[in-house]
């Protein structure tokens, strides 16, 4: 079985970035703007996450996603921050579905995050890409970023790259 691909926005890229970056099984996680097909067709800030599916599996990744960002919320920047799992693939689109559907059962109020079908992807600038784990003391990276992974640590432990996230953690 070979890489799989996964489109996810919901918070800002630069979280959601070196959250996946810091997880056992993904390969490559590119940041930037994610438009999907249909109703809701706008760019939103999001990433696109290549993974091993042997590795760490869809539905792993999505209780992830919807464990570090505010899934259940609706707030004031849900236009550039919309709450979405994009199917790469045409096939995945049943799979995040039934995920989602799973996983409600994990909060008490109802997930708005949706399952959309991907259209396109624009990267951000070279400069912005692995914006952590390039400079973990950026007051952004200390502020915001550092304290998500640190709660990623221990609710999600046995899909984190320790290594790889100890080494940034203080």
């Amino acid at each position: 079985m070979g890489s799989e691909k996964l489109g996810l926005s919901g918070t800002c890229y630069w979280c959601t970035e070196a959250i996946f970056q810091s997880l056992i099984g993904v390969e490559a996680v590119e940041q930037g703007w994610i438009s999907s097909i249909g109703e809701d067709d706008w760019f939103s800030e999001g990433v696109i996450v290549t993974f091993n599916p042997e590795l760490i599996s869809l539905k792993n990744l999505i209780d992830i996603h919807l464990h570090t960002h505010s899934s259940t919320r609706n707030h004031s920047m849900r236009d550039r921050y919309r709450s979405g799992v994009y199917a790469i693939e045409p096939q995945q689109l049943t799979e995040i579905a039934d995920a989602l559907m799973v996983l409600q059962s994990e909060f008490t109020e109802r997930l708005i995050t949706q399952a959309y079908q991907f259209n396109l992807f624009k990267p951000s600038a070279d400069e912005m890409q692995n914006y952590y784990y390039k400079d973990t003391e950026r007051p952004f990276c200390q502020n915001i970023i550092t304290p998500k992974l640190n709660k990623l640590l221990h609710t999600h432990g046995d899909y984190i790259n320790k290594e790889k996230l100890n080494h940034s953690l203080k």
